[in-house]
């Protein structure tokens, strides 16, 4: 199946994670408000279906307008968005089966008038299932960034999910390790929660990049709750500024390794 390129999308980046519960959509909510920063048009797609929490997060619930056959994406903080959230408003779960998931995937993908960017973000579903994969064989990934925590569990995880994206030819970005560590607010000293140095090590030893260590902080939650992403601020922000930054980079090396590539399908 030829991965057929999206008009106007310069790199396709894909967030993705072994397991739930690390943060994923945190990570990608912070990268594409700090790529803007970063003065990069930049949009993210949320295709986690089931569990749609980008609307929140970017604190915007709207319906999208539709001209023609093309949906308009929202836009919030200079990000142009689309999540399922949009589309099925309030906390009624989903109940759906893998073709229709591939159809609304193909439809946030191609059917959304994502206009010139240089970024798309693309917020997958946990886990390696169907989604991630039909998205990843369907579409011209540029890289590919796995989040995990600090935890030996998480870590295992991260390790599978870096194996899916090698599997499926899509270059690894690097890993990003959310809940990193604590600032302790009233010593300012620096607490490892979930232990220590297991992302850069598992990096290390699955040869990828290791592009960030985040912090466990209250004003990323503060942040994330109140649809006021964190990367908008100051001092706090800046990790996830500085994971914007060395995303961009890693990007570009991608895409430049991958050269020209000529496709031909029946």
């Amino acid at each position: 199946m030829p991965r057929l390129p999206i008009p106007g999308v310069k790199n396709l980046i894909a967030v993705g994670s072994g397991k739930g519960g690390v943060g994923k959509t945190t990570v990608s909510v912070n990268l594409a408000v700090g790529l803007v920063k970063l003065g990069y048009a930049t949009g993210l797609m949320d295709a986690d279906v089931y569990g749609p929490n980008v609307p929140l997060m970017m604190g915007i619930n709207r319906t999208p307008m539709a001209y023609g056959e093309r949906i308009q994406p929202l836009e919030q903080f200079g990000v142009k968005l689309m999540s399922m959230g949009f589309l099925n408003p309030g906390d009624k779960p989903l109940v759906w089966r893998g073709p229709m998931l591939h159809s609304v995937i193909q439809q946030f993908l191609r059917g959304v008038d994502w206009g010139d960017l240089e970024f798309l973000i693309i917020d997958l579903p946990p886990g390696t299932g169907d989604v991630a994969l039909s998205l990843i064989q369907t579409a011209p990934i540029t890289g590919a960034i796995v989040v995990t925590t600090p935890s030996d569990v998480s870590l295992e995880d991260a390790r599978k999910a870096v194996h899916m994206f090698h599997q499926v030819r899509v270059p690894i970005l690097g890993i990003v390790e959310n809940m990193s560590y604590l600032n302790c607010p009233h010593c300012h000293e620096r607490i490892d929660v979930f232990s220590h140095g297991g992302g850069r090590r598992t990096a290390e030893e699955m040869k990828v990049n290791f592009l960030a260590e985040l912090p466990l902080d209250p004003e990323v939650r503060v942040g994330g709750d109140s649809g006021q992403p964190v990367a908008l601020r100051g001092d706090e922000g800046e990790p996830f500024l500085e994971m914007a930054r060395r995303t961009a980079e890693r990007a570009g090396e991608a895409a430049k390794q991958e050269g020209p590539k000529i496709e031909i399908s029946e």
